[in-house]
């Protein structure tokens, strides 16, 4: 069994009444930075990152989410 996602594939499945492909992209991104934060967490929490460092890449990764939301122009009425 592979340990490697395509990137046409997502991590979990997407279920809503607002199924869109845009929709699904963004959810695909979503568990991309929700993995991320996650291992930034746990670099700080080990002492490879400290606190600012870890502050400043998941505030990076926010800034991209943010820009692939907007860039797929899902907006928050959908």
């Amino acid at each position: 069994m592979s340990s490697t996602h395509s990137p046409m594939e997502s991590y979990s499945g997407y279920h809503g009444d607002d199924w869109s492909p845009q929709r699904l992209a963004f959810h695909q991104n979503l568990e991309r930075f929700a993995d991320r934060v996650g291992l930034i967490v746990g670099l700080q929490s080990n002492g490879k990152l400290n606190q600012d460092q870890a502050y400043d890449e998941i505030r990076s990764l926010w800034k991209e989410l943010k820009g692939s939301k907007n860039g797929l122009k899902i907006s928050d009425k959908d």
